[in-house]
Protein backbone atom coordinates (compact mmCIF):
# COMPACT_ATOMS: atom_id res chain seq x y z
CA UNK A 1 0.00 0.00 0.00
CA UNK A 2 0.87 3.85 -0.10
CA UNK A 3 1.25 5.42 3.14
CA UNK A 4 3.27 8.62 4.11
CA UNK A 5 5.78 7.72 6.34
CA UNK A 6 9.03 8.93 8.59
CA UNK A 7 12.35 7.63 8.96
CA UNK A 8 13.92 10.10 11.27
CA UNK A 9 12.70 13.08 13.06
CA UNK A 10 12.95 16.39 11.64
CA UNK A 11 11.17 18.88 9.29
CA UNK A 12 8.75 18.79 6.21
CA UNK A 13 11.35 16.97 4.27
CA UNK A 14 11.55 13.54 6.53
CA UNK A 15 7.45 13.08 4.77
CA UNK A 16 8.19 10.12 2.69
CA UNK A 17 5.01 8.93 -0.03
CA UNK A 18 6.08 5.51 -0.31
CA UNK A 19 5.06 1.87 -0.58
CA UNK A 20 4.75 -0.44 2.78
CA UNK A 21 3.16 -3.59 3.87
CA UNK A 22 -0.91 -3.44 4.28
CA UNK A 23 -1.27 -4.30 8.13
CA UNK A 24 -2.74 -7.45 9.01
CA UNK A 25 -5.70 -8.32 11.52
CA UNK A 26 -3.42 -8.87 14.63
CA UNK A 27 -5.51 -9.21 17.18
CA UNK A 28 -9.06 -10.36 17.81
CA UNK A 29 -11.99 -8.02 17.25
CA UNK A 30 -10.45 -5.82 14.93
CA UNK A 31 -11.17 -4.64 11.19
CA UNK A 32 -8.85 -3.21 8.41
CA UNK A 33 -9.94 -0.30 7.15
CA UNK A 34 -9.50 1.33 3.57
CA UNK A 35 -9.37 4.79 4.08
CA UNK A 36 -10.04 6.92 2.00
CA UNK A 37 -9.53 10.34 4.01
CA UNK A 38 -7.40 11.90 6.63
CA UNK A 39 -7.13 15.05 8.47
CA UNK A 40 -4.03 17.34 9.81
CA UNK A 41 -3.40 17.86 13.39
CA UNK A 42 -1.22 19.76 15.34
CA UNK A 43 -0.25 16.70 16.82
CA UNK A 44 1.39 15.07 13.36
CA UNK A 45 3.10 18.13 13.24
CA UNK A 46 4.67 17.59 17.07
CA UNK A 47 5.04 13.61 16.39
CA UNK A 48 7.09 14.48 13.00
CA UNK A 49 9.73 17.04 14.70
CA UNK A 50 10.11 14.59 17.54
CA UNK A 51 8.70 16.96 20.42
CA UNK A 52 5.76 15.33 21.55
CA UNK A 53 7.18 11.48 21.48
CA UNK A 54 10.18 9.18 20.92
CA UNK A 55 8.56 7.24 17.57
CA UNK A 56 10.09 3.62 16.52
CA UNK A 57 10.97 4.36 13.15
CA UNK A 58 9.48 4.15 9.80
CA UNK A 59 6.00 5.46 11.17
CA UNK A 60 3.27 6.45 9.51
CA UNK A 61 1.68 9.91 10.80
CA UNK A 62 -2.50 10.58 11.41
CA UNK A 63 -4.91 9.88 14.09
CA UNK A 64 -8.21 11.01 12.55
CA UNK A 65 -9.51 8.90 9.57
CA UNK A 66 -12.56 8.09 8.06
CA UNK A 67 -13.09 5.11 4.77
CA UNK A 68 -14.82 1.28 4.38
CA UNK A 69 -14.46 -1.77 5.95
CA UNK A 70 -12.37 -3.94 4.07
CA UNK A 71 -11.74 -7.13 6.41
CA UNK A 72 -13.21 -7.90 9.57
CA UNK A 73 -12.16 -10.35 12.44
CA UNK A 74 -15.21 -13.39 13.08
CA UNK A 75 -15.60 -11.88 16.54
CA UNK A 76 -17.13 -8.96 15.34
CA UNK A 77 -20.75 -8.73 15.16
CA UNK A 78 -21.62 -5.19 14.88
CA UNK A 79 -19.91 -4.00 11.43
CA UNK A 80 -19.60 -5.35 7.97
CA UNK A 81 -17.94 -5.66 5.04
CA UNK A 82 -18.03 -2.23 2.89
CA UNK A 83 -19.58 -0.48 6.51
CA UNK A 84 -18.49 3.68 5.64
CA UNK A 85 -17.29 4.39 9.14
CA UNK A 86 -14.56 7.25 11.06
CA UNK A 87 -12.70 6.25 13.59
CA UNK A 88 -12.38 7.08 17.06
CA UNK A 89 -8.85 8.54 17.47
CA UNK A 90 -7.77 7.71 21.27
CA UNK A 91 -6.24 4.44 22.62
CA UNK A 92 -6.67 3.19 26.39
CA UNK A 93 -4.80 0.85 28.56
CA UNK A 94 -7.65 -1.18 29.52
CA UNK A 95 -5.63 -2.24 32.39
CA UNK A 96 -5.73 0.77 35.04
CA UNK A 97 -8.10 1.74 37.65
CA UNK A 98 -10.06 4.30 35.57
CA UNK A 99 -10.62 1.77 32.41
CA UNK A 100 -11.57 -0.75 34.47
CA UNK A 101 -14.63 1.39 35.50
CA UNK A 102 -15.42 2.90 31.94
CA UNK A 103 -13.56 6.18 32.89
CA UNK A 104 -11.21 5.96 30.32
CA UNK A 105 -10.66 9.79 30.17
CA UNK A 106 -8.65 9.53 33.59
CA UNK A 107 -6.50 6.66 32.14
CA UNK A 108 -3.07 6.33 32.99
CA UNK A 109 -1.92 5.04 29.73
CA UNK A 110 -3.98 7.03 27.28
CA UNK A 111 -3.39 8.10 24.07
CA UNK A 112 -4.16 9.60 20.47
CA UNK A 113 -4.11 7.00 17.65
CA UNK A 114 -0.38 7.19 15.84
CA UNK A 115 1.65 8.06 19.26
CA UNK A 116 2.68 4.41 19.30
CA UNK A 117 1.15 2.48 16.73
CA UNK A 118 1.12 3.46 12.58
CA UNK A 119 -1.72 5.97 11.75
CA UNK A 120 -4.37 6.97 9.40
CA UNK A 121 -1.89 8.86 6.56
CA UNK A 122 -1.63 5.69 4.61
CA UNK A 123 -4.96 3.59 2.07
CA UNK A 124 -5.36 1.12 4.89
CA UNK A 125 -5.35 0.41 8.82
CA UNK A 126 -5.94 -1.74 11.73
CA UNK A 127 -8.25 -0.78 14.51
CA UNK A 128 -10.30 -2.07 17.34
CA UNK A 129 -13.93 -2.46 16.12
CA UNK A 130 -15.35 -0.79 18.87
CA UNK A 131 -13.45 2.00 17.26
CA UNK A 132 -15.68 1.96 14.06
CA UNK A 133 -18.41 4.57 14.59
CA UNK A 134 -20.31 5.06 11.55
CA UNK A 135 -20.32 8.33 9.26
CA UNK A 136 -23.18 10.98 10.11
CA UNK A 137 -25.73 10.96 7.25
CA UNK A 138 -25.15 13.49 4.59
CA UNK A 139 -21.83 13.75 5.52
CA UNK A 140 -18.75 13.68 2.79
CA UNK A 141 -15.47 11.36 3.55
CA UNK A 142 -13.59 14.83 3.96
CA UNK A 143 -16.39 16.02 6.75
CA UNK A 144 -16.00 12.49 8.40
CA UNK A 145 -12.59 12.52 8.55
CA UNK A 146 -11.87 16.17 10.09
CA UNK A 147 -14.91 15.08 12.85
CA UNK A 148 -12.87 12.42 15.29
CA UNK A 149 -10.44 14.49 17.33
CA UNK A 150 -11.54 17.80 17.19
CA UNK A 151 -14.82 17.83 17.42
CA UNK A 152 -15.04 15.44 20.19
CA UNK A 153 -12.56 17.06 22.12
CA UNK A 154 -14.48 20.61 21.87
CA UNK A 155 -17.60 18.72 22.85
CA UNK A 156 -15.90 17.28 26.20
CA UNK A 157 -14.43 20.92 26.77
CA UNK A 158 -18.13 22.82 26.22
CA UNK A 159 -20.29 20.22 27.33
CA UNK A 160 -18.87 18.13 29.83
CA UNK A 161 -16.29 19.95 31.47
CA UNK A 162 -17.83 23.58 30.62
CA UNK A 163 -21.36 22.99 31.23
CA UNK A 164 -22.37 25.40 28.53
CA UNK A 165 -26.33 26.36 28.84
CA UNK A 166 -28.11 28.35 26.01
CA UNK A 167 -27.77 32.23 26.15
CA UNK A 168 -24.57 32.19 28.28
CA UNK A 169 -21.69 34.14 26.29
CA UNK A 170 -18.39 32.22 25.26
CA UNK A 171 -15.33 33.78 24.33
CA UNK A 172 -13.10 31.47 21.83
CA UNK A 173 -9.91 32.19 21.46
CA UNK A 174 -7.81 31.78 18.34
CA UNK A 175 -10.52 31.36 15.85
CA UNK A 176 -9.33 29.32 12.93
CA UNK A 177 -7.55 26.26 14.72
CA UNK A 178 -9.18 23.07 15.02
CA UNK A 179 -10.65 23.22 18.39
CA UNK A 180 -11.66 26.87 18.21
CA UNK A 181 -13.34 26.47 15.03
CA UNK A 182 -15.13 23.66 15.93
CA UNK A 183 -16.23 25.38 19.43
CA UNK A 184 -17.26 28.10 17.67
CA UNK A 185 -19.75 26.08 15.81
CA UNK A 186 -21.15 23.92 18.81
CA UNK A 187 -21.56 26.56 20.84
CA UNK A 188 -23.62 28.79 18.23
CA UNK A 189 -25.76 25.42 17.65
CA UNK A 190 -26.56 24.84 21.37
CA UNK A 191 -27.73 29.27 21.46
CA UNK A 192 -24.99 30.56 23.40
CA UNK A 193 -24.13 34.33 22.56
CA UNK A 194 -20.29 34.29 20.98
CA UNK A 195 -17.20 36.26 20.61
CA UNK A 196 -15.07 35.14 18.74
CA UNK A 197 -11.22 36.56 18.78
CA UNK A 198 -7.93 36.15 16.70
CA UNK A 199 -4.16 37.69 16.11
CA UNK A 200 -5.46 37.70 12.35
CA UNK A 201 -7.89 39.60 10.39
CA UNK A 202 -8.93 37.44 7.44
CA UNK A 203 -9.58 34.80 10.29
CA UNK A 204 -11.85 37.22 12.03
CA UNK A 205 -13.20 38.16 8.66
CA UNK A 206 -13.93 34.19 7.99
CA UNK A 207 -15.91 34.06 11.00
CA UNK A 208 -18.00 37.16 10.37
CA UNK A 209 -18.80 35.36 6.64
CA UNK A 210 -19.83 32.64 8.25
CA UNK A 211 -21.89 34.59 10.60
CA UNK A 212 -20.38 35.18 13.58
CA UNK A 213 -20.40 39.35 13.95
CA UNK A 214 -18.70 39.71 17.40
CA UNK A 215 -14.88 39.45 16.72
CA UNK A 216 -12.19 40.50 18.25
CA UNK A 217 -8.41 40.98 17.49
CA UNK A 218 -6.96 40.39 20.34
CA UNK A 219 -3.25 41.73 18.90
CA UNK A 220 -4.33 45.48 18.11
CA UNK A 221 -6.68 45.59 20.78
CA UNK A 222 -7.09 44.91 24.71
CA UNK A 223 -9.00 41.74 24.52
CA UNK A 224 -10.28 42.17 28.22
CA UNK A 225 -11.53 45.78 27.84
CA UNK A 226 -12.83 45.57 24.74
CA UNK A 227 -15.39 42.00 25.92
CA UNK A 228 -16.12 44.00 28.59
CA UNK A 229 -17.21 47.03 26.42
CA UNK A 230 -19.24 43.90 24.56
CA UNK A 231 -21.32 42.37 27.49
CA UNK A 232 -22.19 45.67 29.12
CA UNK A 233 -19.10 45.61 31.40
CA UNK A 234 -20.25 41.92 32.70
CA UNK A 235 -17.58 39.38 31.10
CA UNK A 236 -18.02 36.06 29.62
CA UNK A 237 -19.56 33.08 30.98
CA UNK A 238 -16.80 30.59 29.40
CA UNK A 239 -13.62 31.28 27.75
CA UNK A 240 -12.12 28.16 25.49
CA UNK A 241 -8.60 29.04 25.01
CA UNK A 242 -5.93 26.35 23.69
CA UNK A 243 -3.34 29.01 23.59
CA UNK A 244 -1.65 29.50 26.72
CA UNK A 245 1.25 31.74 27.06
CA UNK A 246 1.09 35.66 28.13
CA UNK A 247 -2.38 35.66 26.83
CA UNK A 248 -3.59 33.20 29.67
CA UNK A 249 -4.04 35.93 31.63
CA UNK A 250 -5.73 37.52 29.01
CA UNK A 251 -8.52 35.00 29.40
CA UNK A 252 -8.83 35.11 32.71
CA UNK A 253 -9.50 38.84 32.91
CA UNK A 254 -12.17 38.36 30.58
CA UNK A 255 -14.57 36.30 32.37
CA UNK A 256 -17.44 37.04 34.63
CA UNK A 257 -17.54 36.28 38.34
CA UNK A 258 -18.41 32.81 38.44
CA UNK A 259 -16.80 32.03 35.18
CA UNK A 260 -15.64 29.39 33.76
CA UNK A 261 -12.13 29.16 31.65
CA UNK A 262 -11.53 25.41 29.22
CA UNK A 263 -8.24 24.59 27.73
CA UNK A 264 -7.16 21.36 26.03
CA UNK A 265 -3.65 23.12 24.36
CA UNK A 266 -0.76 25.60 25.14
CA UNK A 267 0.60 26.42 21.63
CA UNK A 268 1.68 29.45 23.09
CA UNK A 269 3.65 28.08 26.11
CA UNK A 270 2.89 25.93 28.82
CA UNK A 271 3.75 27.78 31.60
CA UNK A 272 1.74 30.75 31.64
CA UNK A 273 1.91 33.99 34.08
CA UNK A 274 -1.54 33.51 36.52
CA UNK A 275 -2.48 36.04 38.93
CA UNK A 276 -4.08 33.53 41.57
CA UNK A 277 -5.95 36.10 43.32
CA UNK A 278 -8.15 36.82 39.80
CA UNK A 279 -9.18 32.75 40.24
CA UNK A 280 -10.61 32.77 44.42
CA UNK A 281 -11.92 36.31 44.20
CA UNK A 282 -13.76 35.79 41.43
CA UNK A 283 -14.91 32.25 42.30
CA UNK A 284 -13.26 31.00 38.74
CA UNK A 285 -13.33 27.93 37.86
CA UNK A 286 -10.33 26.45 35.23
CA UNK A 287 -10.47 23.21 33.36
CA UNK A 288 -8.74 20.78 31.89
CA UNK A 289 -9.39 17.82 28.80
CA UNK A 290 -8.37 15.83 26.47
CA UNK A 291 -9.41 12.49 25.00
CA UNK A 292 -12.81 12.27 25.51
CA UNK A 293 -14.96 8.87 26.29
CA UNK A 294 -16.35 6.79 23.63
CA UNK A 295 -19.37 8.16 24.50
CA UNK A 296 -18.85 11.41 24.49
CA UNK A 297 -17.69 11.03 20.91
CA UNK A 298 -21.20 8.85 20.38
CA UNK A 299 -22.83 11.80 21.77
CA UNK A 300 -21.03 14.52 20.07
CA UNK A 301 -21.94 12.66 16.48
CA UNK A 302 -25.25 11.91 17.23
CA UNK A 303 -25.31 16.21 17.93
CA UNK A 304 -24.05 16.88 14.51
CA UNK A 305 -26.17 14.49 12.61
CA UNK A 306 -29.19 16.02 14.60
CA UNK A 307 -28.18 19.60 14.23
CA UNK A 308 -26.90 19.31 10.51
CA UNK A 309 -23.76 21.11 10.79
CA UNK A 310 -20.74 19.68 9.61
CA UNK A 311 -16.92 20.58 10.45
CA UNK A 312 -15.50 22.72 8.35
CA UNK A 313 -12.98 22.19 5.57
CA UNK A 314 -10.13 24.70 4.94
CA UNK A 315 -8.58 22.69 2.18
CA UNK A 316 -7.78 19.25 0.88
CA UNK A 317 -5.03 17.99 -0.87
CA UNK A 318 -3.75 14.31 -1.91
CA UNK A 319 -1.77 11.84 0.21
CA UNK A 320 0.97 12.32 -1.45
CA UNK A 321 1.16 16.28 -0.73
CA UNK A 322 0.90 16.00 3.01
CA UNK A 323 3.98 18.13 2.94
CA UNK A 324 2.02 20.86 1.27
CA UNK A 325 -0.56 20.51 4.09
CA UNK A 326 1.43 20.17 7.45
CA UNK A 327 3.68 23.39 6.15
CA UNK A 328 -0.01 25.49 6.09
CA UNK A 329 -0.59 24.10 9.46
CA UNK A 330 2.73 25.21 10.58
CA UNK A 331 2.29 28.53 8.85
CA UNK A 332 -1.09 28.29 10.88
CA UNK A 333 -2.63 29.81 7.50
CA UNK A 334 -5.77 27.07 7.71
CA UNK A 335 -9.52 28.39 8.76
CA UNK A 336 -10.82 24.93 9.94
CA UNK A 337 -9.63 21.54 9.25
CA UNK A 338 -7.01 20.13 6.17
CA UNK A 339 -7.45 17.13 4.83
CA UNK A 340 -5.32 14.39 3.21
CA UNK A 341 -7.63 12.55 0.18
CA UNK A 342 -6.19 8.72 -0.96
CA UNK A 343 -6.61 9.19 -4.84
CA UNK A 344 -4.33 5.45 -5.29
Amino acid sequence: MKAIRIHAAGGIDVLRYEDCEEPQLEGPANVRVKLLTAAVNRIDLELRTGTKRALVFPHILGCDGAGKIEAIDPEVSHLKVGDEVCIYPFVHCGRCEFCAVNEHELCTGKRILSQCENGTYAEYITVPAKSCFPIPAGFSSEEAASFPLVYSTAWRLLMTQGKLIPGEIVLIRGVGGGIATASLQIAASVGARLIASSTQDEKLARAKALGFELTINDQNADLPKEVRRLTGKHGVDLVVDCIGGRGWRKSLACLARGGRLVTCGAIAGANPPTDLRRVFWNHLKICGATLPTRDEFRQALKFFEHSRIKPIIDRVYSLREAAQAQRRMEERLQFGKIVLRNDS
